[in-house]
This record gives C-alpha cells, sequence and structure tokens, in this order.
C-alpha cells in the first residue's frame, strides 16, 4: 500500500494505491495543524491501518515565505559584502515608477554579521578567517535570540573550506546552520545566498511539521515531494526544506503528464485550480524544469518544474476596487473561513458564484459528503450586486469571466509569451475546480481539446505515486569550451556521479534502478544567461539549435563558455497501473436537471454523476459532471466522452477545430 497526500490551501488531497487498485479521499486543510487533517485522512482511506509508504507534499514552505511566518535566520556573509541580499540586482518591478517600495527583506539588518576572510573567484585564499571573531559572534547571535544561521560566503561554491570553519564553529556551540555550498555550490552570489537564507527561514518549520507527522507514522516511510518533480526521504528534506518549497504543484504536473501520455495526449497545458492558487505549465511531451524559479520576491534558484502560478482559484475573494471596477483575488477565503457557501464565510468567493449560477450541485459536493448553503452565497452576492448596481446572476458570470481572464492571462505566459501556440496543445484541467473552469478558458485560447482527468481533484496526490525519487547535483565550472576536452567534463562529472549512486543506493535503488541525467549549462562568452543542454559530444550544436528556438537567433561561430555541470538522478519507482476499462458508446441519463446559466441567458443543465458514466458515455451540454472531488462544467453546444480511463475529453463548436490530436 503507498498513499500519496497533498495538502493545499483549502482541501487536504489523499491517494491509496495497492493491489486491489486505486481509492481517493479529500478533507478541508486543518490550517493551524496540517499534520492533523493528513493523520484523519490516512485513518479513514485505510481503516485504521499503517501504510507503508506514504509521499506528500504540502504549501508549508512556500506559505512560510509568503505570509512571512519562517524563523528568526542571521546571515553571515564576508565582511564588506553583508548588502548582497538588499542590494539584488537593481532592478525595478516596475519601471515607471520610481516609488516601488523595496521587498522586506527576511533577514534582519541586525542580524546580518560580517566575518572577515576572502577568497578569489578560483576558490585560491587571499585572506583566511579571523578566527578570533567568531567567539564574539556566536554571543551576539545568541543575544539576539536567533533560531538558524545562514553561512554565505565569496567564492564558497569554488572552495568550501571558509565556510566550513565558520559553521563548524557554530554547530559546535549548538546553532542550526545551514551553509550555502551545501544548499547550492554554484556561482552568481545573490541567488546562492537568496537560496540560502530562504533554505533557512522554512528549515526550523518544515522540520517541526515532519518530525510532528513522522511521529505519528512510525510505522511508514515518509518521502517528501520535490519542487524538481521527484521525491526524497523526510531525513533530507528537513536538512534542505527549500527543495519543497513548490511540491503540490509539481506533483500535479507529473500527474497531468502521466495521464495525458496514458490517453494519448503528449502535448498538453497543464492547468492546476484549486482554492488558493492556479498553476499551469506546458509539457511538450517532456516535462519542463527551470532554475529561474522565485518565492514571492526571493530567487530559489535550484532545478524547479516551470510553473507559472497565479492567485485565482476556487475561493479567490471578489470585491471592487478604488476604482470601482470588479476584481477577483488574490485574497483567498482559504479553508477557514472558506467560502460562504462552505458555512461559515461572509465574503463571495469563485466557488459561491458557480453556486448560483448552478454549476454545482449543492446536494453531491465532494460526493455528498459535504452539503452547500446557496442562501449564504446568495446573501453574500446581494451586498456586492448593490455596490455595483446590479443583479445578482450577472454578478456572479462577472465574477467568472474576471477570474477566467486572470487564468487564462497566466496559460499565455506560458504558450504565446514563449513562442507556443496553444491550439496546438490539449488542455489538462484539474483541481477540484480546474474542469468548472476549463472549456470557457479554452474556447477564448481557440484550444480544441480539453481533458478532465478521472481523479482531478486529487491528482497532485496522484501525482506524488507515479514520481520518481530523484537528487540534483551540481558544480560551477566557468570555462570555454575551448579549454574543456572531453575527459576534462567527464573528470569534472565524476564525483557528482558518485554521489549520485551513493545516495540512491542509500535509498534503496540498486544500480538497475538508477537513471542518471548530465547536463551541461552553456553561454556564448559575453552572456550572462546560459542554457541547459544534455552532456554529448554535440553538446555545442545542441545549443546553437537551443539557442535558437529560444531567441530566434544562434551563432555557431561565436565562442561558447560552460558555465557548469549538473547531474539529474533518479531512482526509479514502481509505477500504479491507471484503471483501464472497455469504452462502448452509450447515451447516458441525466440524475437531475436544474436551471443555470451561461452567457446571460437562462438555460436547463443536466446533471450528471461521474460514477454512473460508464467508459464510451456521451453527450453535450449544457451539463455538469460531479464527482467525489472535482465537478467538470460543460457548456452548451460542447461535446464530452468519457474515455477508456475515466477521463472525460470536451470538444465542439464551441472549441475552435484546430488543436491537438490525440496519437490514438
Amino acid at each position: 500500500m503507498r498513499i500519496g497526500i497533498d495538502t493545499g490551501g483549502t482541501f487536504t488531497d489523499f491517494v491509496r494505491v495497492d493491489k486491489s487498485g486505486l481509492s481517493v479521499h479529500k478533507l478541508r486543510t486543518s490550517s493551524d495543524d496540517p499534520s492533523r487533517a493528513i493523520l484523519a485522512g490516512i485513518a479513514a482511506l485505510t481503516g485504521g491501518v499503517t501504510p507503508p509508504e506514504v509521499v506528500h507534499g504540502s504549501t508549508v514552505a512556500t506559505n512560510a515565505v509568503l505570509e512571512r511566518k519562517g524563523a528568526r535566520v542571521a546571515l553571515v556573509a564576508t565582511a564588506g559584502f553583508e548588502d548582497v541580499l538588499r542590494i539584488g540586482r537593481q532592478t525595478r518591478p516596475e519601471l515607471y515608477n520610481f516609488f516601488v517600495p523595496a521587498p522586506r527583506p527576511i533577514v534582519d539588518p541586525e542580524l546580518t554579521f560580517g566575518v572577515v576572510e576572502r577568497l578569489a573567484a578560483g576558490g585560491d585564499v587571499i585572506e583566511p578567517v579571523a578566527a578570533a571573531s567568531l567567539p564574539a559572534l556566536a554571543d551576539q547571535l545568541r543575544t539576539r535570540d536567533v533560531e538558524i544561521v545562514a553561512v554565505c560566503l565569496l567564492h564558497a561554491y569554488a572552495n568550501p573550506a571558509h565556510e566550513r570553519l565558520v559553521a563548524g564553529f557554530l554547530r559546535d556551540r549548538g546553532f542550526a546552520v545551514v551553509t550555502s555550498h551545501e544548499v547550492l555550490p554554484e556561482y552568481r552570489e545573490y541567488e546562492r545566498w537568496s537560496t540560502t537564507v530562504v533554505s533557512a527561514y522554512v528549515t526550523p518549520l518544515i522540520d517541526r511539521y515532519l518530525a510532528a507527522l513522522e511521529a505519528g507514522l512510525r510505522e511508514s516511510r515518509l518521502a517528501i515531494m520535490q519542487s524538481n518533480g521527484g521525491s526524497i526521504s523526510a531525513g533530507a528534506a528537513r536538512a534542505q526544506a527549500v527543495r519543497t518549497v513548490l511540491s503540490g504543484p509539481a506533483a500535479g504536473v507529473v500527474g497531468a503528464h502521466a495521464v495525458a501520455q496514458a490517453a494519448g495526449f503528449p502535448r498538453v497545458i497543464s492547468f492546476d485550480m484549486g482554492g488558493t492558487s492556479t498553476d499551469v505549465a506546458l509539457v511538450d511531451d517532456a516535462i519542463p524544469t527551470t532554475t529561474e524559479a522565485k518565492v514571492g520576491d526571493f530567487p530559489v534558484r535550484l532545478p524547479v518544474i516551470d510553473i507559472h502560478t497565479v492567485g485565482a482559484g476556487g475561493g479567490s475573494i471578489a470585491y471592487v476596487d478604488a476604482g470601482g471596477a470588479l476584481r477577483v483575488g488574490p485574497r483567498s477565503a482559504g479553508a477557514n473561513p472558506g467560502p460562504a457557501c462552505y458555512g461559515t464565510g461572509t465574503e463571495l468567493t469563485v466557488t459561491d458564484a458557480n453556486l448560483l449560477l448552478g454549476r454545482l450541485d449543492p446536494e453531491l459536493f465532494l460526493g455528498g459528503r459535504m452539503a452547500l448553503d446557496i442562501s449564504r452565497s446568495r446573501a453574500a452576492a446581494q451586498a456586492l450586486a448593490r455596490q455595483l448596481k446590479m443583479d445578482v446572476p450577472a454578478l456572479a458570470e462577472g465574477v467568472i469571466r474576471v477570474a477566467n481572464a486572470n487564468m487564462e492571462r497566466a496559460i499565455r505566459v506560458v504558450s504565446v509569451e514563449r513562442g507556443h501556440d496553444p491550439r496546438r496543445f490539449a488542455l489538462v484541467a484539474f483541481g477540484g475546480a480546474g474542469g468548472m473552469h476549463a472549456c470557457e478558458i479554452a474556447e477564448r485560447l481557440e484550444i480544441a481539446t480539453v481533458v478532465v482527468p478521472r481523479h482531478a481533484g486529487v491528482l497532485s496526490a496522484l501525482g506524488m505515486l507515479v514520481a520518481d525519487v530523484t537528487r540534483d547535483y551540481s558544480a560551477t565550472v566557468l570555462r570555454g569550451s575551448d579549454q574543456l576536452s572531453w575527459k576534462d567534463l567527464e573528470r569534472r562529472f565524476a564525483p557528482l556521479v558518485a554521489a549520485a549512486r551513493d545516495d540512491l543506493k542509500r535509498e534503496g535503488f540498486p544500480a538497475r534502478r538508477q537513471r542518471l541525467e548530465l547536463l551541461l549549462d552553456v553561454r556564448y562568452v559575453g552572456q550572462s544567461f546560459e542554457i541547459t543542454v544534455p552532456f554529448a559530444r554535440r553538446y555545442r550544436a545542441d545549443f546553437d539549435a537551443r539557442h535558437g528556438r529560444l531567441y530566434g537567433y544562434s551563432n555557431p561561430n561565436r565562442p561558447t563558455e560552460v558555465v557548469a555541470v549538473r547531474v539529474r538522478a533518479a531512482g526509479i519507482t514502481d509505477k500504479p497501473a491507471l484503471p483501464r476499462g472497455r469504452a462502448q458508446r452509450s447515451t447516458p441519463k441525466p440524475a437531475a436537471v436544474r436551471k443555470g446559466r451561461f452567457n446571460g441567458r437562462d438555460v436547463k443543465i443536466a446533471s450528471f454523476r461521474w460514477d454512473d458514466l460508464a467508459p464510451g458515455a456521451r453527450a453535450t451540454g449544457p451539463a455538469v459532471i460531479t464527482g467525489g472531488e472535482a465537478t467538470v462544467v460543460v457548456p452548451p453546444k460542447v461535446r464530452f466522452a468519457v474515455d477508456a480511463f475515466g477521463n472525460v475529453v470536451l470538444t465542439g463548436s464551441r472549441l475552435t477545430a484546430h488543436g491537438s490530436r490525440s496519437r490514438s
């Protein structure tokens, strides 16, 4: 038995896989202590039996940074470079606004300390560490009630000796310490220090959280989802918590890719709409990764799945701004108090708007386990409708249109703005609310096919069970390609490969279940940023070709340099087989017909139970398909069919005739 668990801002999702198949569960997140909902959900899903393995992803680390609820961190830097994080890259988020406030740092200025030492860029010692000053430093840290120390010294990626000396001294005196050469042994001081400080900021919180979870799961092996789309042991996650900051959204992309590949759609845009936010990613036959991620205002230069997030979800709150315009999000009702229809909230949310438009079945929400209060939604809408001088149905449709516009822009960021035509992709919609908005967004983007997976509401939890165990390793090179022979590069890879194989072996993976991917960061001489390409004898040609695709030009005659070597190591896990039936064409009968509204017109909406739809079932909207974890909204004239895996595939006259084709 294996269980995948995704803790979101509103709901906690569970997927159990064993010899008997796949089962799912969903609970509202216990915001004050997420582990409480996790343990309750496991007990409900297993009947009290302890699962041998649990794979978990959450937004605990992300929220700690976004909400500034992390640890009290001290920064120890090379003397004279204490302000590297405050200076940053000297870029303004709004080019023509001279009064944009600088982001508040997560290290207070009075908790930044300089240590006299200096290394050259190549790692040679220019000035040794002033060891006599370290006792006074420790005294200052203790008097300021520091929880954890981030040690970030100049050029430590080339020679970590000074960082090891300072960190060892502080650890011997009882301080928790995170060093930059352990978190990110790469050049670029600002990004390396930012990543290290973010790791320090969330490490105590993650350490306590996972310790409590491990105590409740004493007999289970606990693995934690990383931002790069793979999992690591709980012990490794506690040591480098920064690797978990985008774990939930990453698992969603992994799950969407697995479902789409099985269904015959290799090119997809994943659309994960939850209660608090929406995450989108473009998958062109392979899951994209990047090292240019940010969490809030802070760069995190670690390999992560390339995801774009906007503050639009089912719990996003509608309001009127200072100019009198209707806005939706990014503020969310979250799990507590939640949307008004949940019985505790008072403000109008996207979920309330869908309920008022007949796009949610108040009696079958979460498979009937939770009733929705439409009268509370109507009361919340009336106050806002009076303010805008419009009726409640028009307001509800306006809320949906505004939320859709926010999410449409997010999809354009990962597609149109990067040179991809969204019409050539299928839209895979998941999360509790993804299937409710996907068709209207697809119509705006002229996407021909929408796929809503059978277990869309818990797909991130399923993604954790299909993910491999992964580790990333890197080392800075910064040498011209003409100065590096093939054997030189192999020598630089050798220690990374050895470390990767040893770590995977300790995780329980024999050599036959290990897969290593060797990569190079390459750029033209004089450029500031690089492109990652596979380590192959034709890496220069691959770099030129990729540069041309990304930027519209390349120059094979211009010299290049290798910035870094990378190893991505994967321990191959046993993947659960997706349940598959035999599709036989049929026309299902709706369980009920309810009043609803589309495009300003009142219509009758057929209501189907997802469990009643056999593979091959097909019908035309307007319709609502209600499952235990998610709902699908089928607008008028849009056709839907249930495929062999139980996924709902939507096409029709409202969606363009262009677009992706199934390989089947």
